[in-house]
């Protein structure tokens, strides 16, 4: 950088958001890739002009939203959505005996759609739109857990339909393919029915309560990339949030 942070800093914003800002930008951009170490503290400072300070407290804030890794002796990591940590930044499901494990995922099918009005409003598409849209079952072992639809817009994400397995972290493939790093998710819950469809593939009865859950996520820039819907059984499980 030619200048330095300071010169273009605006008064009314502290100086750690806007080095936040620069290096969350290296993200964006694909500067820094996921699994890469970073540069140290120091070295960071001295490029962006700044105390070596102001860059701790920047990465300290980076590595509490989950897009760093700090490993001890090593050094500062760009995360990686599989990272054991970060699998249950966005999945808040947790079995009532304790247990808490990643699901695994059966597809049951995908392809290119036309988006519907819930998906055009959430998504911020156009009227005629195209999207892909996947709907698997998520199990705890062998027994089903939820069934999901996921929709992402096509124009985020082209040649999806040429991948030949759709593995069951999406949101890696996302990284990995696209560039596009999950940064936040808003999920909405509340109580419903299972419907025959439901029934079917989660063997359960019809009108049976279950927990349904609408959740958008967003990149880095706060851009909505993914609308996905699930509907869960809470027999043996429950929704946990931790606030703070």
């Amino acid at each position: 950088m030619t200048e330095t942070l300071q010169a273009k800093a605006l008064t009314f914003r502290p100086l750690y958001l806007q080095v936040k800002e620069s290096l969350v930008r290296r993200l964006i951009n694909g500067s820094w890739q996921p699994g890469q170490l970073i540069p140290s503290e120091m070295e960071l400072a001295r490029e962006l002009g700044v105390s070596q300070g102001t860059v701790r407290k920047a990465l300290d804030t980076m590595t509490a939203e989950n897009l760093l890794i700090r490993r001890q002796g090593r050094g500062t990591f760009v995360a990686e959505p599989e990272e054991g940590r970060l699998l249950f930044q966005f999945f808040r499901l947790v079995q009532d005996n304790g247990g808490r494990s990643f699901p695994s995922s059966r597809i049951l099918r995908s392809g290119p759609e036309k988006a519907n009005r819930q998906e055009m409003e959430t998504l911020g598409l156009v009227r005629d739109a195209t999207v892909w849209r996947i709907e698997r079952i998520r199990m705890f072992g062998k027994e089903p857990l939820l069934v999901e639809t996921i929709t992402l817009p096509a124009a985020r994400f082209p040649g999806f339909d040429t991948i030949e397995e759709i593995p069951n972290n999406v949101y890696r493939l996302y990284s990995q393919r696209w560039g596009i790093t999950i940064g936040a998710a808003s999920e909405k819950l509340k109580a419903t029915g299972a419907d025959l469809r439901d029934a079917r593939h989660l063997g359960c009865r019809p009108g049976m309560p279950l927990l349904h859950i609408s959740r958008v996520a967003f990149d880095l820039e706060q851009n909505p990339v993914e609308l996905r819907v699930s509907r869960c059984l809470t027999e043996k499980t429950h929704y946990r949030s931790e606030l703070r």
